[in-house]
């Protein structure tokens, strides 16, 4: 297994390609589609890079897999399937995600609430393979109840429920989230083996450093500041919870939920041709 990692400066992001050399079969997981809010513009760079990587290397794409419904920043799943194949996959907790903000942004007509957008929905304990490789799911909610943890061969990918050791763990004042199931989510990625690699979704580098994209899960148990092998979950509760009074709103929250729902698809354009957005005012 060869993992290769696309960074986002913009967004903090990490994509990985998961590849098994044997048969050069290939996963993309958690992939950015560049999203510029002020001008109301959509690029594809990012996606690009992730392209002509699996074409250069004669990769041939299973799946493109979603740790979660991100807040943060777009998916390109829409446009990657377009242009490299490959089934498109969430834990079947979206159906709970779908139900709260489907209504919210009035997209009953053109968002599914029972997920079938997108091809296949994990249930916890699944398994599945990327060529030769061995996949399983494992359902990690508390960020969200969508998050999903990848666990392939010798390596977890988390989405957000865990960060660098020196950032904790993901907030949990989202819709549907929880500081218990958290908790009880990121013990269950604890039990596995020390040695066991742990892929990142963000990293927030300061200026001149570089990003984080890769841990264990030993030194997440031993020095994770919000969450290590010690930590009760009374603790976790009172901390997550002070820490998150003092977040801000994401900046992407709006265009990214009601997007990422249909996979970075903005929708059927109106009758002048044109593409919008719903913004929902006073709802946050």
């Amino acid at each position: 297994m060869r993992v290769k990692t696309f960074f986002d400066n913009q967004t903090c992001t990490f994509t990985h390609v998961v590849v098994d050399e044997a048969t050069k079969k290939c996963a993309v997981i958690d992939s950015v589609l560049d999203y510029d809010q002020d001008a109301a513009k959509v690029s594809t760079e990012n996606l690009d890079k992730v392209i002509r990587y699996i074409q250069d290397q004669k990769l041939t794409n299973e799946w493109i897999l979603e740790t979660h419904i991100h807040a943060d920043h777009i998916t390109g799943a829409f446009y990657l399937k377009k242009h490299i194949g490959g089934k498109t996959a969430i834990g079947s907790g979206i159906k709970t995600v779908l139900q709260v903000w489907v209504p919210l942004f009035d997209a009953m007509r053109e968002t599914p609430v029972s997920g079938e957008q997108f091809d296949c929905l994990f249930e916890d304990g699944d398994g599945f393979t990327i060529g030769n490789l061995s996949a399983k799911v494992l359902h990690t909610p508390g960020h969200t109840p969508a998050c999903s943890t990848y666990h392939i061969e010798d390596s977890v990918f988390v989405g957000d429920t865990l960060f660098a050791p020196e950032l904790g763990t993901a907030r949990v004042d989202f819709p549907g989230g929880d500081a218990q199931a958290l908790f009880n989510s990121i013990q269950r990625i604890y039990e596995l083996p020390d040695d066991t690699r742990m892929y990142l979704c963000h990293d927030y580098p300061e200026k001149g450093a570089l990003p984080i994209s890769e841990t264990t899960i030993g030194i997440q148990k031993k020095s994770n500041k919000m969450l290590n092998q010690k930590t009760t979950m009374e603790e976790f509760a009172v901390a997550r919870k002070a820490r998150d009074k003092t977040l801000c709103t994401p900046r992407l929250i709006l265009p990214s939920i009601q997007t990422n729902m249909r996979l970075g698809d903005f929708g059927a354009p109106s009758a002048n041709g044109i593409q919008y957005l719903k913004i929902p005012l006073n709802t946050l």
